[in-house]
């Protein structure tokens, strides 16, 4: 491979990649431009659809291309083109497709002739449907399941269970069992990284949450593998990368983003926390006139309980 491993390369993402030997990479996780009219500094987000999908299948082409045979690709989308890059990435490039998650945010888009925009596209794709690193035991990605969380059953796993496959609802939405949906399912709760929060960086609108890379990362390579991010952006994962012990590389057209993220990069060591609750959920805070999201599951089930009893 010829571009060095452990920083962040300017340039196209597609150049870049062309210039890495096949099958070197281990785990590729990109958050590529939605093609909305997002204000990048060195991009334009308004390209004619055919123009944008045969930009998507080429630099896909290459992320097939780079990834080692048992490699992992995730991508993170927007609704505007997931079910065509779905099918781009399956039928023309020969990618498998092992999950499609959905990434639920609260500090969604606020709309006002359609439902508000709270969510993401995350497609888990494989080479090989057979041979591919998923480490399903990794305590931390793995969910307290509803017999523990809700029920405090004995006879709960103690590790917890896989996220599958069913909805979850904000902490301030989780009001009774009618809307109960727990959250150990295929659709992933993580805030987004408002301006408020600890971890902004301050210099990219787009800015993923460290604790759902690091359940990407965690469940998709091993210590010591190596992570590739073509849209490398604020530098999320190849933060979450260095903490957790991977060799990283990213691509980056912008200039400015280049070396911010490298100044973020040096700051870090591996073993270092990740940013943001691992329990974004559990971990809600209480108000002044409200209770944190588990105490309201607790509630409800106890309430349900009471009412079977009864025979309401």
């Amino acid at each position: 491979m010829s571009l060095k491993s452990g920083k962040i390369h300017e340039g196209d993402c597609i150049e870049s990649m062309q210039k890495m030997n096949s099958g070197s990479v281990d785990l590729v996780f990109a958050d590529p431009p939605f093609n909305i009219g997002y204000e990048y500094d060195q991009y334009d987000d308004r390209q004619d659809d055919e123009k944008y999908l045969d930009w998507c299948r080429s630099w896909i082409g290459e992320v097939h291309r780079v990834l080692k045979p048992n490699g992992t690709f995730w991508l993170a989308i927007g609704d505007e083109y997931a079910a065509e890059l779905k099918v781009a990435s399956q039928r023309e490039i020969g990618f498998t497709t092992r999950s499609w998650v959905i990434w639920y945010y609260t500090f969604g888009v606020n709309c006002k002739n359609k439902f508000s925009r709270s969510h993401a596209h995350l497609f888990q794709f494989v080479k090989d449907e057979t041979q591919f690193t998923f480490n399903a035991d990794d305590p931390a990605i793995r969910v307290p399941s509803a017999r523990a969380l809700v029920y405090g059953d004995k006879r709960a796993n103690p590790a917890g269970r896989l996220p599958d496959d069913t909805w979850i609802l904000r902490p301030q939405d989780f009001q009774s069992d009618a809307y109960g949906f727990t959250p150990e399912q295929d659709t992933w709760f993580f805030s987004r990284v408002a301006g408020t929060f600890k971890e902004r960086q301050g210099f990219h609108g787009c800015q993923m949450p460290e604790q759902l890379l690091g359940r990407i990362i965690r469940s998709s390579s091993n210590e010591g593998d190596l992570v590739l991010d073509p849209f490398t952006g604020s530098g999320t994962t190849l933060a979450v990368a260095k903490k957790l012990g991977r060799e990283f590389l990213g691509c980056e057209l912008s200039t400015d983003y280049v070396k911010y993220a490298t100044e973020r990069l040096k700051k870090i060591e591996n073993g270092d926390p990740l940013d943001g609750p691992a329990d974004p959920v559990a971990s809600a805070p209480s108000t002044k006139n409200g209770t944190t999201l588990e105490s309201r599951v607790k509630r409800s089930a106890a309430s349900n309980r009471q009412k079977s009893l009864l025979g309401d």
